[in-house]
């Protein structure tokens, strides 16, 4: 059987605590503070514009479609000229007639 005395791990103990000293990592990095509300502005109104002229710069541009089309990333060619449904030889294909509903 294995027996220690303790006056053997008295003796290890120094040497023990000294690796245990040198095995501690760095100092954590200092932390700096920064405000959520550092770079804060607040709100101001813009001018209003009359709704007249709103919707004559809407028409100019082209309704509503055209900001549709600007958000869907659709192409200024394919904005400015829809082309229509064409068969493979050539001609067009008229649209099929709308059935009433009762």
């Amino acid at each position: 059987m294995f027996h220690s005395s303790p006056a053997r791990w008295l003796a290890l103990f120094p040497a023990v605590a000294a690796m245990a000293a040198a095995a501690q990592p760095a100092p954590p990095p200092v932390l700096t503070y920064r405000s959520a509300l550092e770079g804060y502005r607040p709100f101001t109104d813009e001018k209003a514009i009359p709704w007249k002229e709103a919707n004559e710069t809407v028409y100019r541009r082209g309704g509503w479609q055209a900001y549709a089309k600007e958000a869907s990333g659709a192409g200024a060619s394919e904005a400015a000229s829809p082309k229509p449904a064409t068969h493979p030889a050539g001609h067009s294909m008229p649209m099929p007639a709308r059935k009433e509903q009762p």
